[in-house]
């Protein structure tokens, strides 16, 4: 489609609803109130050269994955999920590999051919039998078909659907494996990048898993820079900023001495009228399941805060991210509907985020998670990659004739 095919209107029309959503007041006050964590909760950074001296691990998780079809009815589609670990500034070797530069660990599946629907099923069943899945279900002592939102046939039904749902629950699977390390300690961090409420898996199975992390005293975290919450709060995010920035910072008792390094990180648990707008209810649904906070009849374990753990010069929006909380370690009293939010709890967490966020090309950002995606992510060189290695392997088995051989990868669409 050509520039000239898109109406004006159209273009117009998203531009109105930016500026709509953009600039929406929800009366949140620049100046926090201690007793309400609905409202801004303000800190100091943790000094720079204090950011290693913490005896906390924290873990990355982070997944990924990819298909190409080709024309002649040859599909290959791959999924991957894995994690780092990072202790006083240094990354520590997850596997049991001798590989100098590769520490992490990953899991990939054998199955990645799909030329008719049984290669799907087999792709469903593989992804069972890996390890990290297979003790995440005996962890949950209950079958498939009750733990999972869908059914195999409805997971099954096209290949991104299935590989979406193969990475979410690897994932899912990896914090319980982490949690279980012989090295993994009270106090140590789990990081996710998204939320903590997967749709693929139903709540009850996901709340006793954020239970057992709880238990256990490890804080599970997730982190995004993209979501609609961000939308809504753009107006808030912009006057608490100025605040911080032009009248605050001049009058704060900075511990740090260094006027370059000092600066004044934010939190606040996002409220209910804010996710409402972000995540529209549809039909019926007055509290979509989605957003709703409680451990029955909504999505996963978590509890939203929006948080500004660096700052970003004249970036402002940027450098706010939203994190979703394991709601046990906000809310302890949650399963006997005692409502009252841990706040000591909640900043010691974000306090020690911080120590993540000043030392990478991603200010602001927790550096361990920018990694596993390096580290895991299947990138747009995917599948010239995959195409290399199976030509190599054909050519080396040399049973086809090399003209065969190459029309099998061509690709009709550059030819036209």
């Amino acid at each position: 489609m050509t520039r000239k095919e898109i109406p004006d209107c159209a273009i117009e029309l998203v531009a109105k609803h930016i500026n709509a959503r953009s600039n929406k007041n929800y009366g949140i006050p620049a100046v926090g109130n201690d007793d309400n964590i609905e409202t801004p909760q303000i800190f100091e950074i943790v000094p720079f050269d204090q950011i290693d001296h913490s005896e906390a691990r924290f873990y990355a998780i982070d997944g990924s994955y990819n298909s190409e079809q080709f024309y002649n009815g040859l599909s290959i589609g791959i999924y991957a999920a894995g994690y780092i670990c990072y202790h006083r500034g240094k990354q520590l070797r997850m596997n049991s590999m001798d590989d100098p530069v590769i520490l992490g660990k990953a899991y990939y599946p054998e199955n990645i051919l799909i030329t008719n629907q049984d290669h799907l099923f087999a792709i469903y069943d593989e992804l069972l039998e890996l390890a990290p899945v297979k003790r995440l279900l005996a962890f949950w002592s209950d079958s498939p078909e009750n733990i999972f939102a869908y059914e195999r046939d409805k997971v099954c039904i096209n290949v991104s659907t299935l590989l979406s749902f193969c990475q979410e629950v690897l994932e899912i699977a990896l914090i319980l494996e982490i949690s279980e390390l012989k090295d993994t300690k009270s106090g140590d961090f789990i990081l996710r990048d998204g939320t903590l409420r997967p749709v693929q898996i139903k709540q009850l199975y996901l709340v006793k898993l954020g239970k057992h992390l709880h238990e256990k005293d490890v804080r599970v975290v997730a982190i995004t820079k993209q979501s609609p919450i961000k939308m809504e709060l753009a107006y808030t995010f912009k006057q608490i900023d100025s605040y911080l920035q032009d009248q605050l910072k001049p009058t704060y008792p900075f511990v740090e001495k260094n006027p370059k390094r000092e600066k004044l990180c934010c939190w606040f648990e996002v409220s209910e009228s804010i996710l409402l707008a972000a995540y529209q209810p549809s039909g019926n649904d007055r509290i979509p399941m989605f957003i709703k906070k409680g451990i029955k009849g909504g999505r996963g374990f978590g509890l939203f805060f929006a948080t500004r753990l660096d700052y970003v010069e004249k970036l402002q929006n940027y450098d706010w991210v939203i994190a979703d909380l394991n709601i046990f370690d906000a809310i302890p009293g949650i399963e006997k509907s005692q409502l009252d939010r841990d706040k000591a709890t909640l900043a010691s967490i974000f306090k020690e985020l911080t120590r993540l966020t000043q030392e990478h090309y991603i200010l602001g950002y927790p550096y361990p998670l920018a990694e596993a995606h390096n580290f895991i992510s299947l990138k747009k060189d995917f599948k010239d990659e995959i195409v290399s290695r199976l030509k190599y392997s054909l050519y080396k088995e040399q049973r086809m004739d090399n003209v065969d051989i190459e029309n099998l990868f061509l690709d009709m669409h550059d030819r036209f």
